[in-house]
C-alpha cells in the first residue's frame, strides 16, 4: 500500500470517527451507514484513544515472532550444502549433521531430522 493510499485510509477512518462522536448512541447506525462492522469500529477507536492518528494506520500482518521457525544455523547449512556440494533436497535432508534436537517431555534429548520440504523451502 503506497502513502498516499494509507493516507486516504487514515483519513477516511479518522472522518468515521468525527462522525460517531457528533452522534453519541448510534454507534450501529453509524457502522451500516459507513458499510463497517461494529467490531472493527471499536477496534479503530479504542487504537485512537490509545495512539492518536498514527493509531488508525494498519498494522503489519507479520507475527513478532515464529517459534518453529527454521533456525539460521540449519539454513546456512542447507545453503552451504547445496552451493559446495550440489546436493538435491533429499540428500541435504538425510545429511546427518542437520539434525535438530530437541527435548523430549522427560528431559531427554531425541533427534528430530529435517524434513523434506524444509530443504526444498530453503534452496
Amino acid at each position: 500500500m503506497t502513502k498516499a493510499e494509507q493516507a486516504r485510509l487514515v483519513a477516511w477512518r479518522l472522518r468515521i470517527l468525527q462522525w460517531a462522536e457528533g452522534r453519541p448512541r448510534q454507534v450501529a447506525r453509524t457502522c451500516r451507514h459507513f458499510g463497517i462492522s461494529r467490531t472493527a469500529f471499536y477496534r479503530w477507536k479504542g487504537r485512537f484513544d490509545e495512539l492518536g492518528q498514527a493509531g488508525l494506520a494498519d498494522r503489519p500482518r507479520r507475527p513478532h515472532r515464529s517459534p518453529r521457525e527454521t533456525s539460521r544455523d540449519v539454513v546456512s547449512k542447507i545453503l552451504y550444502l547445496r552451493q559446495q556440494y550440489h546436493f538435491g533436497a533429499g540428500r541435504i535432508a538425510d545429511y546427518r549433521q542437520i539434525r535438530n534436537t530437541s527435548h523430549t517431555a522427560n528431559g531427554g534429548s531425541g533427534m528430530k531430522s529435517l524434513s523434506l520440504a524444509t530443504a526444498y523451502r530453503w534452496m
